[in-house]
């Protein structure tokens, strides 16, 4: 048990960058704030919140309170916000919550949330991808384009689509998808189908990734204006459309049709429109000043995000009947149920459309940035293999981590279904904030006189609720989806016992210390 709760201190990360050289520090908080709202604002606020207002066979939608349901998630978010900034300025090193554990709560605990955050990223990615290309798909309409439905779906979805038809569904999407079985050509006897647009576009951010983090930076913030630009415009536009009449309708339920329950439920479900904010303190090896800069990049960022998700769900829930938003463009949906000119709708969503393709890109760029640099820091402690921790002598990038990851999520976002991936993503990214939240107690205890640039406030009680609202919205989530979790915990704790015990550094140095002094006395 000694063993596995081995501690990484604090001065053998900041040695670990003096040894094997760093990444170049060439971002500024603005630089930093950028990447929080790039990985936040995109799939979830674009693709969830559908689901999250009207529900689904396995839980109540909160209605018009979705509002609320926003509140109590940036809550949540906020207290796990601010011991993600204790810890990112104290320990301003690339890897997140995984170093912050190693540095606080052991190894075998380090070990499990750095296999955890794969979930966060690699895997939340491949359901930005797919969403990503059900946009692209719907912005090619405007242009006169169709692509062939099986080059623009997975297998499952289409099977999906095809029952739906059959049981009498006649809209556009799921007769679009159900056509990919019958049109897309064989190969032994089974239909080709995959996601080309998902694919292709995870192959072009791990292009520019690999080129230079500060290249990517300012791509990313050029994206990230753009995309708040677009969420104002479908705000300026709505607000002269709302009828508020749809807030609080009686004959729909009222505010809040289901009550506490829906509100729960949807704050569970449109959590993953938070999951990236931490994604920041990924970049901390890359911060100019990481003790003013990275609690600054991550809190804004939160902040930011909540205003805009807070105003696009009035607007758009006061444009159209809440329970009929349910649908993966829940934007582009309440654009098309509300009254108002036809030709300015129409313009309306196409903007929307590119928005959200837009939206989408630069969360793919800072997820796919985020999680090379964790395979980095576990490759470094000998958790990984070392190849993981090369940086380019060019670029001064993890690129081979880099390339794998993006080979990884092109590959299944292909073919994998986005339904299968947001629920695990959500319950990954939440567990991994209990850990950074009990990291920050556990050291305040052990190091209490550690300089801190940064302080979570009132600790431990900060801490406490943010590991009790995390679990909270953890319950809220369907059972197979802790299933899944689980199932892939026992396959990290596999790969653990199996390769990282055997050639942990930190362990190494610690038995050389036992010999080296059992040999002097």
């Amino acid at each position: 048990m000694h063993r596995l709760l081995l501690r990484k201190s604090v001065e053998d990360c900041e040695n670990d960058i003096l040894e094997r050289g760093g990444l170049k520090r060439s971002l500024g908080k603005w630089h930093l704030t950028a990447l929080g709202v790039g990985a936040t604002i995109g799939a979830g606020i674009f693709a969830t919140t559908g689901t999250a207002i009207v529900g689904d066979p396995a839980r109540p939608g909160a209605g018009p309170a979705i509002v609320l349901s926003f509140l109590l998630t940036a809550l949540t978010c906020g207290f796990a916000a601010l011991c993600y900034a204790e810890f990112a300025a104290m320990v301003p090193i690339s890897g997140s919550a995984y170093t912050y554990a190693y540095a606080s709560l052991g190894e075998l605990v380090a070990w499990i949330i750095g296999w955890d955050l794969i979930v966060e990223y690699a895997v939340g990615n491949i359901g930005v991808a797919i969403g990503w290309s059900g946009y692209f798909r719907e912005l090619l309409t405007h242009f006169g384009v169709a692509m062939p439905a099986w080059l623009a779906t997975d297998f499952r979805s289409a099977h999906m689509a095809a029952a739906a038809v059959a049981n009498g569904a006649s809209d556009p999407s799921s007769q679009y998808l159900a056509s990919a079985l019958a049109t897309a050509p064989r190969l032994f006897g089974l239909p080709v189908i995959a996601n080309l647009p998902a694919f292709l576009i995870v192959a072009l951010i791990t292009v520019i990734l690999v080129i230079g983090i500060k290249e990517s930076a300012n791509s990313n913030t050029a994206m990230v204006v753009l995309k708040i630009a677009i969420i104002l415009f479908f705000c300026a536009v709505g607000v002269t459309l709302i009828k508020p009449i749809h807030w609080n309708d009686p004959a729909t339920g009222g505010f809040a049709p289901n009550g506490f329950a829906g509100i729960s439920a949807g704050a569970a479900i449109i959590f993953f429109s938070y999951i990236g904010f931490d994604a920041t303190s990924t970049a901390a090896e890359e911060a100019r000043d990481p003790a003013r800069d990275m609690p600054f990049g991550i809190i804004m960022s939160l902040v930011v995000c909540t205003v805009l998700y807070i105003v696009l769900a009035l607007v758009m829930t006061g444009m159209a009947p809440w329970q009929r938003l349910g649908t993966p463009e829940p934007m582009i949906t309440a654009l098309a149920l509300a009254d108002g000119s036809p030709r300015l709708l129409t313009i309306s969503r196409f903007i929307v459309s590119l928005g959200a393709v837009v939206a989408m890109s630069s969360v793919l760029l800072v997820f796919q940035l985020g999680q090379p640099r964790i395979f980095m820091s576990m490759s470094r402690d000998g958790l990984l293999p070392p190849f993981l921790a090369r940086v380019h002598p060019r670029f001064k990038t993890p690129w081979v981590g880099t390339i794998i990851t993006g080979l990884f999520v092109a590959t299944f976002a292909a073919f994998a279904n986005i339904a299968e991936v947001v629920d695990l993503t959500n319950i990954g990214t939440l567990f991994a904030f209990v850990l950074v939240s009990a990291g920050v107690i556990v050291l305040r205890r052990q190091e209490p006189d550690r300089p801190r640039p940064f302080r979570a406030p009132l600790v431990p009680i900060t801490p406490i609720i943010s590991i009790l609202a995390c679990i909270y919205l953890m319950i809220q989530l369907p059972r197979i989806t802790w299933i899944r979790f689980g199932l892939w915990l026992l396959l990290g704790l596999a790969i653990y016992f199996t390769y990282g015990v055997r050639n942990s550094r930190l362990a190494r140095q610690a038995e050389a210390k036992a010999e080296e002094t059992g040999a002097a006395v």
